[in-house]
């Protein structure tokens, strides 16, 4: 967008200079007659006392637009923040999650119900999931976990076109926790991939434990979940699932290990066979040849029961090389039992860490997190060696913030340093750079109107919005000074400078917010962006065209108060 509207202005440039007054010269012939219509001259009518009201009281004025850009200061710390508005897919993703250690055929048979639940909506045009790890492995997920991808029917063809898709969320949500065994993150196809892609975590903010006892982790990650769902504005809230994953341990005996003549390799051999398999052959079709492996069928390597009765073979000095041995249970020289172990040990930055997640609804994110900050800060003790981080698309918020922090100060010299240029004074330079902070006051005044946080987009529009009000101040300064160049006394050239650049001054402001005023109002895709930015160009040209006509007229003859006419 920048980009073309650079490209637009700098043509526009080129036209004004070459085309137009070519186009003057060649199409407009005869007398030229300039009229003012009735909205105009009954504008300029309503204009004059109010403007021989400001420069009657110039310091009034300019004190109630000082208070003005204050209170404006005052109410953009009001305003939520956010990296960008979160668009409208149109569709809904959400995770099916259930315990560690479910098996792919489980898992399949939950996520059917999961699909036919979700079916069952006439808002819903077609839901399909994605369980495991694909054969290119961009996305590994383990096996019960399901990404499951909601298309919904265009919001037209809605049973009731009223509803929004919060609310069709709220209503899924509801209905998919009457299933057994699973646990829900709502998000967006794209929203999820980005946020993975930039924070390396799928929801808005990630509260990261950082230590090295993986039991003192969870538990400190638990307390921090506790604590972030009583923040207002927190969905979907979970700590990820570090442990819960059943794991087969043998436990030798070595005391009856000795009683039978065995060590512990004669009980690994055994078990390593039933269960991981060992090769046994090949199998040689064609040109091809395949491994043939020995191991217990899958039904048989889940059951305990048939594992402790695996026969540990046992051989004596009275066997011979040939003959048959003796054979002994399992569970007679070892104990068999199904514990919970780690179901994963993640680590950054050479520590081990546990991640609570997030979704923020209802609110902006950077409020949501300062809030979230401040409250684990004051509630959530943590043992020596262990601290907390915070990730997520916030952190894109706050290297935006960074960046603009120092782009827009250079923008804003650039625009003096122009101003400079043309009028060759420093005073007449800043007396027309006192638009932007009063433009900004109407920017502000719209956000908080429309209650829109304040994000990049709108950051953005701030911005051009610079441009735009410098523009009007320059349209009415320098007509100003050239009629004071001509010999007009200041007070009647600020008066009629300010009443014929009028209409130029108001036909500018006109032009740029209607220009701006579809962005403004739409409600298609990709709305959400362009709204804060009109919205901030609209409000702010608003202001500023008021403070142009009455407070600039009422600075330049405080500034310019003792400035002498040139003499002819």
């Amino acid at each position: 967008m920048a980009f073309t509207v650079v490209t637009a202005l700098m043509s526009a440039l080129v036209l004004a200079l070459v085309f137009v007054p070519a186009a003057v010269a060649l199409f407009v012939t005869g007398k030229v007659e300039e009229k003012e219509s009735i909205i105009i001259r009954q504008g300029k009518n309503l204009y004059r006392p109010l403007l021989n009201l400001s420069l009657k009281y110039p310091l009034v004025m300019i004190l109630s637009a000082v208070i003005l850009v204050v209170f404006s200061l005052k109410l953009v710390q009001r305003l939520g923040t956010e990296f960008i508005p979160s668009l409208d897919e149109g569709d809904i993703a959400f995770h099916a999650m259930r315990i560690p250690g479910t098996s792919l055929n489980q898992s399949v048979d939950m996520q059917i119900d999961v699909e036919n639940t979700v079916k069952q909506f006439a808002e819903v045009n077609e839901v399909y999931s994605k369980i495991g790890t694909p054969e290119v492995a961009t996305d590994p997920m383990p096996p019960n976990v399901a990404d499951t991808f909601v298309m919904l029917m265009p919001h037209d063809q809605w049973p009731n076109p009223e509803k929004s898709k919060a609310d069709l969320v709220h209503e899924m949500e509801v209905a998919l926790k009457q299933l057994p065994g699973n646990n829900y993150e709502f998000t967006q196809p794209i929203q999820m991939r980005f946020n993975e892609l930039i924070s390396g975590v799928r929801s808005d903010l990630a509260v990261k434990v950082y230590g090295d006892d993986l039991e003192q982790l969870l538990a400190s990650a638990q307390h921090v979940l506790v604590t972030l769902q009583k923040v207002d504005g927190a969905a979907d809230a979970k700590v990820e699932q570090v442990s819960g994953l059943p794991v087969l341990s043998i436990h030798p005996d070595r005391d009856r290990l000795d009683l039978y003549g065995l060590n512990i390799m004669d009980v690994q051999e055994v078990v390593q066979v039933a269960l991981g398999g060992r090769e046994a052959g090949h199998l040689f079709e064609g040109d091809r040849r395949f491994d043939v492996i020995v191991r217990l069928p899958d039904h048989l390597r889940t059951d305990i029961k048939t594992l402790e009765r695996l026969p540990i073979p046992i051989r004596t000095s009275s066997h011979g090389a040939n003959d048959e041995p003796d054979y002994v249970p399992l569970k007679e020289v070892a104990r068999l039992e199904i514990a919970y172990g780690p179901n994963q040990i993640s680590r950054e930055n050479g520590k081990r860490r546990v991640v609570v997640t997030a979704n923020v609804r209802g609110r902006d994110l950077g409020g949501f997190v300062e809030e979230v900050q401040q409250v684990v800060r004051n509630q959530v003790d943590l043992p020596a060696g262990y601290w907390i981080d915070y990730g997520g698309t916030f952190e894109q918020l706050i290297s935006a913030r960074e960046r603009l922090m120092i782009v827009v100060p250079v923008a804003l010299l650039l625009i003096f340093g122009l101003l400079f240029m043309a009028f060759s004074s420093g005073r007449t330079a800043l007396l027309i750079f006192s638009s932007v902070p009063l433009a900004l006051t109407g920017g502000v005044a719209a956000l908080w109107l429309r209650d829109i946080p304040l994000s990049i987009s709108a950051g953005v529009g701030f911005i051009a919005l610079s441009g735009v009000a410098v523009l009007n101040g320059v349209v009415m300064v320098s007509f100003i000074k050239n009629l004071i160049d001509q010999g007009i006394q200041a007070e009647k050239a600020i008066v009629e400078g300010a009443l014929t650049r009028f209409r130029p001054i108001l036909m500018t402001a006109l032009v740029a917010s209607l220009g701006f005023l579809p962005m403004a109002i739409n409600i298609g895709a990709g709305s959400e962006v362009q709204r804060p930015l009109a919205t901030v160009v609209i409000g702010g040209i608003i202001s500023s065209t008021l403070l142009t006509l009455f407070v600039l007229p009422a600075l330049y003859r405080l500034v310019h108060r003792n400035e002498k006419p040139v003499q002819s």
